[in-house]
């Protein structure tokens, strides 16, 4: 008989199981993580004049607030995944011009943006969590949902990125960002685009990842 083999899993496949994961979806359990951050002071340092840039815009305030909402409703075991399945950057030299975006894998997951003295956010996540039948159909988008997840209706917009069952929503404002990130159906859909992404494997962003805005993204 041939010796048989077992594929290790990937991504934080490894630290938690699928039941684990729906059942940290779903909201019914609390995820024990790492006592303590493995950190690299070198990668700390590299970013830390950017973010000095930052702290010095109107919009860093809400920026670091939101984020602080973001992280541990969004992320699961942050300390454990920290840079090498997820990251943060602070300030990407993209044509967007974002002051803080999230990645996993490949993928973007979640955008904050200068707008005037306030902020906007880009949230990437599946289509059939936003849609009225649970299916990928641009056309069955949930416009009433989204518009009572936000404060003002016009503070909630939405895109179709390329790719299978892809959505972007995007929220004008700290007060709606806020309130919307208050939705359990809302946090349920941003954890699975999240753990979709995070089970891939390491990030491709590592190299990106900025301490000193991840600090606000922890629990604690």
């Amino acid at each position: 008989m041939g010796a048989t083999s077992s594929r290790r899993p990937t991504g934080v496949r490894q630290f938690l199981d699928l039941v684990q994961q729906r059942e940290w979806i779903a909201g019914e359990i609390e995820l024990p993580d790492a006592s303590d951050r493995v950190e690299s002071l070198e990668q700390r340092f590299k970013y830390v004049a950017r973010f000095e840039k930052l702290r010095t815009r109107p919009q860093a305030g809400a920026a670091l607030e939101i984020l602080g909402l973001y992280g541990p409703s969004c992320i699961p075991i942050l300390r454990k995944t920290e840079r090498y399945y997820w990251s943060v950057s602070c300030l990407p030299s993209t044509s967007d011009k974002p002051l803080i975006r999230v990645n996993a894998s490949w993928m973007e997951l979640f955008t904050l943006y200068a707008k005037g003295d306030d902020i906007s956010a880009r949230f990437i996540v599946h289509l059939s969590d936003f849609t009225t039948d649970r299916s990928a159909t641009p056309s069955r988008v949930d416009e009433a949902f989204l518009v009572q997840s936000v404060v003002e209706a016009e503070d909630v917009s939405y895109f179709f990125p390329r790719g299978e069952d892809i959505f972007g929503i995007n929220v004008r404002g700290a007060g709606s960002i806020r309130k919307f990130l208050a939705s359990r159906r809302v946090v349920s859909a941003i954890r699975t685009f999240n753990l979709t992404h995070m089970n891939r494997g390491r990030n491709a962003y590592q190299a990106s990842h900025c301490y000193s805005v991840a600090d606000y993204m922890q629990a604690d």
